[in-house]
């Protein structure tokens, strides 16, 4: 599992360190005034947030994906609790994904009606290059 920190305004992350290597911050862009942390669970391959100390496993916020052939995944879905909607956390699950695909040379399927309007949203043809049509 890593974690990665959500910058503050402000703040800067240079780079993240995965399994012993560094590698330049590709999650720099994700910043956040609540201080929200995404954890990259590889074994269960999902990403999660959870709210404040206190929060259950109820509470968290997670977008899943699966792998479906060799650098291939499937971006299948994201859920963020009621309690927890219109703070920019699926976004920022799905940034991380994103993220996951530019750091590990993968390609996407995407399930997901998020990920995907994500995604259209954002004009980067980088990421764009990413999905599997």
């Amino acid at each position: 599992m890593i974690s990665l920190c959500v910058v503050p305004p402000g703040g800067r992350l240079t780079a993240v360190t995965v399994r012993g290597n560094s590698y330049p911050a590709a999650f720099a862009s994700l910043s956040s005034g609540c201080g929200l942390t995404v954890q990259h669970d590889r074994q269960n391959r999902r990403f999660t947030v959870t709210p404040g100390s206190g929060a259950g496993v109820h509470d968290c916020a997670v977008l899943h994906y699966r792998f479906t052939g060799h650098k291939e995944v499937d971006l299948m879905s994201t859920y963020v609790p009621e309690t927890f909607r219109g703070q920019g956390v699926a976004a920022l699950l799905s940034q991380a994904a994103i993220d996951f695909l530019v750091e590990e040379e993968l390609k996407a399927r995407v399930s997901c009606w998020y990920i995907k309007k994500y995604i259209e949203e954002r004009p980067l043809q980088r990421y764009k290059d990413l999905v599997i049509k």
